[in-house]
Protein backbone atom coordinates (compact mmCIF):
# COMPACT_ATOMS: atom_id res chain seq x y z
CA UNK A 1 0.00 0.00 0.00
CA UNK A 2 0.91 3.63 -0.98
CA UNK A 3 2.93 5.84 1.91
CA UNK A 4 3.11 9.14 1.94
CA UNK A 5 6.28 10.36 2.11
CA UNK A 6 8.83 13.40 1.37
CA UNK A 7 11.02 12.51 -1.59
CA UNK A 8 14.32 12.37 0.49
CA UNK A 9 12.66 9.88 2.55
CA UNK A 10 10.76 7.66 -0.65
CA UNK A 11 14.82 7.94 -2.31
CA UNK A 12 16.82 7.06 1.00
CA UNK A 13 13.80 3.85 1.49
CA UNK A 14 13.45 2.38 -2.30
CA UNK A 15 16.73 3.73 -4.40
CA UNK A 16 20.43 1.77 -3.25
CA UNK A 17 23.70 1.96 -4.75
CA UNK A 18 23.96 -0.84 -7.31
CA UNK A 19 20.04 -0.85 -8.17
CA UNK A 20 18.35 -1.08 -11.16
CA UNK A 21 16.23 2.16 -11.29
CA UNK A 22 13.66 3.13 -14.12
CA UNK A 23 13.02 6.73 -14.42
CA UNK A 24 9.92 6.91 -16.96
CA UNK A 25 7.88 9.29 -18.96
CA UNK A 26 7.68 9.27 -22.52
CA UNK A 27 8.14 13.34 -23.55
CA UNK A 28 5.71 13.84 -20.74
CA UNK A 29 5.91 13.75 -16.85
CA UNK A 30 9.57 13.10 -16.83
CA UNK A 31 10.53 12.47 -12.93
CA UNK A 32 12.97 15.40 -13.07
CA UNK A 33 12.36 15.73 -9.20
CA UNK A 34 13.16 12.51 -7.86
CA UNK A 35 16.26 11.61 -10.44
CA UNK A 36 17.44 15.16 -8.75
CA UNK A 37 17.04 13.83 -5.14
CA UNK A 38 19.04 10.64 -6.18
CA UNK A 39 21.81 12.76 -7.35
CA UNK A 40 21.85 14.83 -4.36
CA UNK A 41 21.44 11.80 -1.73
CA UNK A 42 24.99 10.76 -3.54
CA UNK A 43 23.64 7.04 -5.58
CA UNK A 44 26.58 5.04 -7.15
CA UNK A 45 26.72 2.09 -9.50
CA UNK A 46 22.71 2.18 -11.22
CA UNK A 47 21.61 0.76 -14.14
CA UNK A 48 19.37 3.04 -15.33
CA UNK A 49 16.72 2.27 -17.64
CA UNK A 50 14.51 4.34 -19.74
CA UNK A 51 12.83 4.65 -23.02
CA UNK A 52 14.43 7.68 -24.52
CA UNK A 53 16.93 8.86 -22.01
CA UNK A 54 16.99 12.89 -22.46
CA UNK A 55 18.44 15.07 -19.86
CA UNK A 56 17.13 13.37 -16.79
CA UNK A 57 19.75 11.07 -17.66
CA UNK A 58 22.60 13.04 -19.16
CA UNK A 59 22.36 15.29 -15.47
CA UNK A 60 22.24 11.56 -13.28
CA UNK A 61 25.08 9.97 -15.43
CA UNK A 62 27.66 13.60 -15.53
CA UNK A 63 26.96 13.26 -11.45
CA UNK A 64 28.23 9.78 -11.46
CA UNK A 65 25.17 8.20 -10.38
CA UNK A 66 25.06 5.08 -13.75
CA UNK A 67 27.33 2.30 -14.22
CA UNK A 68 25.42 0.58 -16.94
CA UNK A 69 22.42 2.54 -18.98
CA UNK A 70 19.46 0.26 -20.95
CA UNK A 71 17.79 2.41 -22.81
CA UNK A 72 16.49 3.48 -26.75
CA UNK A 73 17.34 6.18 -27.91
CA UNK A 74 19.42 8.80 -26.42
CA UNK A 75 19.35 12.44 -27.35
CA UNK A 76 18.37 16.04 -26.19
CA UNK A 77 14.32 15.73 -28.22
CA UNK A 78 14.75 18.34 -31.11
CA UNK A 79 18.44 19.81 -30.02
CA UNK A 80 21.06 16.76 -30.60
CA UNK A 81 23.39 15.07 -28.37
CA UNK A 82 23.45 14.12 -24.94
CA UNK A 83 27.06 15.33 -24.32
CA UNK A 84 27.26 14.13 -21.15
CA UNK A 85 26.38 10.67 -21.76
CA UNK A 86 28.38 11.09 -24.52
CA UNK A 87 31.36 12.08 -22.51
CA UNK A 88 30.61 8.57 -20.17
CA UNK A 89 30.98 6.30 -22.85
CA UNK A 90 33.77 8.26 -24.97
CA UNK A 91 36.32 9.24 -22.84
CA UNK A 92 34.79 7.40 -18.91
CA UNK A 93 34.02 10.63 -17.35
CA UNK A 94 32.87 11.44 -14.54
CA UNK A 95 33.33 7.11 -15.00
CA UNK A 96 32.91 4.30 -17.25
CA UNK A 97 29.44 3.60 -18.39
CA UNK A 98 27.84 0.48 -20.22
CA UNK A 99 25.41 0.85 -22.71
CA UNK A 100 22.34 -1.59 -23.64
CA UNK A 101 20.52 -0.67 -26.47
CA UNK A 102 17.07 -1.53 -27.55
CA UNK A 103 14.63 -0.43 -30.19
CA UNK A 104 11.28 1.21 -28.64
CA UNK A 105 9.71 -1.33 -29.60
CA UNK A 106 11.92 -3.69 -27.66
CA UNK A 107 11.59 -1.82 -24.29
CA UNK A 108 7.75 -1.36 -24.03
CA UNK A 109 7.73 -5.20 -24.81
CA UNK A 110 10.12 -5.89 -22.10
CA UNK A 111 8.10 -3.81 -19.56
CA UNK A 112 5.19 -5.59 -20.36
CA UNK A 113 6.98 -9.03 -19.40
CA UNK A 114 8.47 -7.79 -16.72
CA UNK A 115 4.97 -6.28 -15.30
CA UNK A 116 3.72 -9.77 -16.31
CA UNK A 117 6.30 -11.70 -14.35
CA UNK A 118 7.36 -13.12 -17.39
CA UNK A 119 11.70 -14.00 -17.65
CA UNK A 120 11.26 -12.18 -21.69
CA UNK A 121 9.25 -10.93 -24.43
CA UNK A 122 8.99 -12.18 -27.69
CA UNK A 123 7.97 -9.69 -30.61
CA UNK A 124 7.61 -9.58 -34.12
CA UNK A 125 10.91 -6.75 -34.37
CA UNK A 126 14.83 -6.22 -35.62
CA UNK A 127 14.08 -7.28 -38.64
CA UNK A 128 16.88 -5.98 -40.84
CA UNK A 129 18.35 -4.04 -38.01
CA UNK A 130 22.03 -4.05 -37.23
CA UNK A 131 21.62 -3.84 -33.25
CA UNK A 132 21.80 -7.64 -32.80
CA UNK A 133 24.90 -7.72 -33.64
CA UNK A 134 25.98 -5.20 -30.72
CA UNK A 135 23.94 -6.34 -28.43
CA UNK A 136 24.21 -9.79 -26.91
CA UNK A 137 20.48 -9.55 -24.89
CA UNK A 138 18.61 -9.18 -28.21
CA UNK A 139 17.79 -12.82 -29.42
CA UNK A 140 15.42 -14.88 -32.00
CA UNK A 141 13.60 -17.82 -31.23
CA UNK A 142 11.10 -19.65 -33.51
CA UNK A 143 7.17 -19.98 -32.77
CA UNK A 144 6.60 -23.20 -31.46
CA UNK A 145 2.59 -23.29 -33.33
CA UNK A 146 4.00 -21.49 -36.87
CA UNK A 147 8.17 -21.68 -36.98
CA UNK A 148 8.35 -18.04 -37.25
CA UNK A 149 11.01 -16.09 -36.20
CA UNK A 150 10.62 -13.76 -33.26
CA UNK A 151 12.68 -11.65 -31.64
CA UNK A 152 13.31 -12.14 -27.87
CA UNK A 153 14.75 -9.37 -25.12
CA UNK A 154 14.75 -9.78 -21.67
CA UNK A 155 12.47 -8.65 -19.46
CA UNK A 156 12.90 -5.38 -17.70
CA UNK A 157 12.36 -5.77 -13.96
CA UNK A 158 13.42 -2.71 -12.10
CA UNK A 159 14.39 -2.93 -8.09
CA UNK A 160 12.85 0.20 -7.98
CA UNK A 161 10.40 2.74 -10.89
CA UNK A 162 10.03 6.50 -10.63
CA UNK A 163 7.12 8.31 -12.24
CA UNK A 164 5.69 11.51 -12.41
CA UNK A 165 1.90 11.54 -12.36
CA UNK A 166 -0.91 14.64 -12.21
CA UNK A 167 -2.84 13.52 -8.98
CA UNK A 168 -2.95 10.72 -6.21
CA UNK A 169 -5.58 10.66 -3.76
CA UNK A 170 -5.69 10.78 0.04
CA UNK A 171 -6.41 6.44 -0.63
CA UNK A 172 -2.68 6.25 -2.47
CA UNK A 173 -4.70 5.61 -6.12
CA UNK A 174 -2.37 7.64 -8.41
CA UNK A 175 -3.94 9.41 -12.09
CA UNK A 176 -2.21 9.97 -14.98
CA UNK A 177 -3.39 11.81 -18.24
CA UNK A 178 -2.47 12.66 -21.77
CA UNK A 179 0.90 10.95 -22.95
CA UNK A 180 0.67 7.45 -20.69
CA UNK A 181 3.73 6.05 -22.19
CA UNK A 182 4.98 3.19 -20.38
CA UNK A 183 4.66 4.39 -16.41
CA UNK A 184 1.95 1.88 -15.53
CA UNK A 185 4.05 -1.04 -16.80
CA UNK A 186 7.54 0.30 -15.20
CA UNK A 187 5.49 0.41 -12.03
CA UNK A 188 3.80 -3.21 -12.35
CA UNK A 189 7.22 -4.20 -13.51
CA UNK A 190 9.26 -3.26 -10.26
CA UNK A 191 9.81 -4.51 -6.75
CA UNK A 192 8.80 -0.98 -5.67
CA UNK A 193 7.83 2.07 -7.21
CA UNK A 194 8.18 6.16 -5.64
CA UNK A 195 5.51 8.57 -7.53
CA UNK A 196 5.59 12.33 -7.53
CA UNK A 197 2.50 14.29 -8.43
CA UNK A 198 0.80 17.70 -8.78
CA UNK A 199 -1.72 17.33 -6.68
CA UNK A 200 -3.40 15.63 -3.67
CA UNK A 201 -6.67 15.30 -3.79
CA UNK A 202 -9.82 14.12 -2.21
CA UNK A 203 -11.35 12.08 -5.86
CA UNK A 204 -10.70 11.96 -9.26
CA UNK A 205 -13.25 14.18 -10.77
CA UNK A 206 -12.87 15.24 -14.75
CA UNK A 207 -10.89 12.18 -16.01
CA UNK A 208 -9.29 12.96 -19.45
CA UNK A 209 -9.95 10.34 -22.00
CA UNK A 210 -6.73 9.25 -22.37
CA UNK A 211 -5.82 8.76 -18.86
CA UNK A 212 -4.76 5.56 -16.42
CA UNK A 213 -5.19 4.60 -13.08
CA UNK A 214 -2.69 2.84 -10.93
CA UNK A 215 -4.35 1.37 -7.93
CA UNK A 216 -2.52 2.14 -4.54
CA UNK A 217 -1.59 -1.37 -3.94
CA UNK A 218 1.00 -1.20 -7.01
CA UNK A 219 2.76 2.13 -5.28
CA UNK A 220 5.03 2.11 -3.17
CA UNK A 221 5.30 5.75 -2.00
CA UNK A 222 3.60 8.70 -3.10
CA UNK A 223 5.58 12.74 -2.90
CA UNK A 224 3.52 15.79 -3.20
CA UNK A 225 6.32 17.87 -5.90
CA UNK A 226 4.68 20.12 -7.70
CA UNK A 227 6.55 21.14 -10.94
CA UNK A 228 8.27 17.96 -10.49
CA UNK A 229 8.54 16.75 -13.76
CA UNK A 230 9.90 20.39 -15.32
CA UNK A 231 11.56 20.97 -17.74
CA UNK A 232 9.04 18.34 -19.48
CA UNK A 233 5.44 19.00 -19.46
CA UNK A 234 2.66 18.43 -17.39
CA UNK A 235 -0.69 18.00 -19.38
CA UNK A 236 -3.53 20.38 -17.91
CA UNK A 237 -0.39 22.08 -15.34
CA UNK A 238 2.31 23.47 -17.46
CA UNK A 239 3.91 23.30 -21.00
CA UNK A 240 7.40 22.20 -22.15
CA UNK A 241 10.13 24.49 -21.06
CA UNK A 242 11.36 24.34 -25.03
CA UNK A 243 13.94 27.04 -23.81
CA UNK A 244 15.80 25.25 -21.33
CA UNK A 245 16.51 21.84 -23.70
CA UNK A 246 18.36 24.26 -26.10
CA UNK A 247 20.08 25.82 -22.99
CA UNK A 248 20.70 22.51 -21.49
CA UNK A 249 23.13 22.18 -24.48
CA UNK A 250 25.48 24.57 -23.89
CA UNK A 251 25.15 23.79 -20.12
CA UNK A 252 26.34 20.47 -20.84
CA UNK A 253 28.82 20.64 -23.10
CA UNK A 254 31.09 21.68 -21.04
CA UNK A 255 32.57 19.63 -17.90
CA UNK A 256 33.20 23.08 -15.61
CA UNK A 257 29.88 24.54 -16.63
CA UNK A 258 27.66 21.63 -15.88
CA UNK A 259 28.77 20.92 -11.89
CA UNK A 260 28.34 24.50 -11.64
CA UNK A 261 25.22 24.75 -12.90
CA UNK A 262 24.12 21.22 -10.58
CA UNK A 263 26.04 22.40 -7.56
CA UNK A 264 23.53 25.80 -8.17
CA UNK A 265 20.19 24.28 -9.05
CA UNK A 266 20.78 20.87 -7.79
CA UNK A 267 22.79 19.81 -5.08
CA UNK A 268 21.96 23.36 -2.99
CA UNK A 269 18.21 23.39 -4.34
CA UNK A 270 15.64 21.15 -3.37
CA UNK A 271 11.77 19.68 -4.42
CA UNK A 272 10.31 22.87 -3.64
CA UNK A 273 12.23 24.81 -6.32
CA UNK A 274 10.38 22.92 -8.69
CA UNK A 275 7.32 24.59 -8.46
CA UNK A 276 9.07 27.82 -9.53
CA UNK A 277 10.14 26.88 -12.32
CA UNK A 278 7.44 26.44 -14.18
CA UNK A 279 4.34 28.64 -16.34
CA UNK A 280 1.68 27.15 -14.98
CA UNK A 281 -1.17 26.61 -17.80
CA UNK A 282 -3.90 29.30 -18.21
CA UNK A 283 -6.48 28.79 -15.25
CA UNK A 284 -4.39 27.20 -13.51
CA UNK A 285 -2.85 29.44 -10.15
Amino acid sequence: MAKFQTLAEAVAENLHDGDTAAFEGFTHLIPHAAAHEAIRQGRRGLTLVRMTPDLVYDQMIGMGCAARLVFSYAGNPGVGLLRRLRDAVEKGWPNPVEIEEHSHAAMANAYEAGAAGLPCAVFRGYRGAGLAEVNPNIRSVACPFTGETLAAVPAIRPDVSFIHAQKANRRGDVLIEGIVGVQKEAVLAAKRSVVTVEEIVEDFDGVHPNACVLPRWTVTSIVHVPGGAHPSYAHGYYPRDNAFYLAWDKIAADREAFLAWMKTNVIESGPDAFAGRVTPLSGRA
